[in-house]
């Protein structure tokens, strides 16, 4: 069975784009001659006709046209390929499957994740935000190398995966510039009659908090619960009520929200986790993830 040379294929590659044998032998550096003669043999290859002449000129056969198709598709990919290994800056990015619980304040997760996006190795984030019972599924499944999450993952699940404390931080609360003028006396009695927003059961901290409160708060005003942190803070960015997050981005909540930090519970500690298919952390995105942590969250 004959086999394609690739050689004789550019050769008639190159007659048949520039019409004629003196023209590519010009282009090639070779003698027309030699091209003539490798032309003849790639034709006795295959078996068929590649040209026909008309008067002077070369035409190209019916075969050879399709001949001619293929080898347009066959060298189009070859320099792409050379395009590809030239261009340092075309390297396949490594892919980062995250997964961020609704419960985790977006600001926390942004600060952690950033750094992974600043690796020496070109890294291509894919996030997901959910419950932590969904992305712990699509763990279990291998669509995600980690969770970003505020508590450690059940013990009772079935689902291969490691607990790792990035930090902790304790509770802050915030509110809109309007309603904190209304506050009087000191912190925590001024939150007695006030409107506060909750974060929803799904959130670690949440049976903590309404412990305290019923504690430091008799007279409790609540006027919603939420499953989403980004949510609470829109809420409470409108005046809606006061808020609680974590105290260690205080400053970015401040400037993103414009809302003032009204005082800190220093008894509640707000926990991040991440979650890993791996015992020890070794991805660099991982790793970067949790020096981040160090240095966002107090310990």
């Amino acid at each position: 069975m004959a086999t394609l040379n690739y050689k004789h294929l550019r050769y008639f590659w190159m007659v048949a784009r520039s019409g004629s044998i003196a023209k590519a032998a010009e282009q090639l550096h070779l003698t027309p001659q030699s091209i003539s003669g490798q032309l003849t043999e790639f034709a006795d290859t295959l078996g068929v006709e590649l040209f026909r002449r008309v008067g002077r000129r070369l035409e190209l056969t019916e075969t050879g046209n399709r001949v001619l198709r293929h080898a347009e598709d066959i060298f189009s990919a070859g320099d792409a390929l050379l395009e590809v290994v030239r261009d340092q800056s075309a390297t396949q990015a490594t892919t980062f499957r995250l997964g961020v619980s609704d419960s985790v304040s977006k600001a926390v997760a942004c600060r952690l994740v950033a750094p992974a996006l600043k690796l020496a190795e070109p890294t291509r984030l894919i996030c997901r935000e959910g419950r932590l019972a969904a992305l712990l599924a699509d763990m279990a499944v291998h669509r995600l190398d980690l969770i970003i999450t505020d508590r450690a993952m059940p013990s009772h699940l079935s689902v291969r995966g490691y607990n790792h404390l990035l930090g902790e931080s304790e509770l802050g609360v915030f509110a809109a510039p309007a309603l904190a003028e209304t506050l009087s006396g000191p912190f925590p009695a001024c939150l007695n009659h006030a409107p506060l927003l909750l974060p929803g059961e799904d959130f670690a901290v949440h049976a903590r908090l309404m412990q305290w409160l019923h504690t430091h708060v008799p007279r409790l005003h609540v006027i919603g619960e939420f499953d989403d942190s980004a949510m609470i803070k829109a809420f409470g960015q409108s005046g809606a009520g006061l808020f609680f997050a974590p105290a260690a981005i205080a400053a970015t909540i401040c400037e993103q929200y414009g809302v003032l930090m009204v005082g800190t519970i220093p008894s509640l500690r707000e926990q991040v986790y991440a979650i890993t298919t791996e015992r020890r952390i070794s991805h660099p995105a991982t790793q970067a993830i949790r020096q981040a942590a160090l240095e966002t969250l107090s310990a």
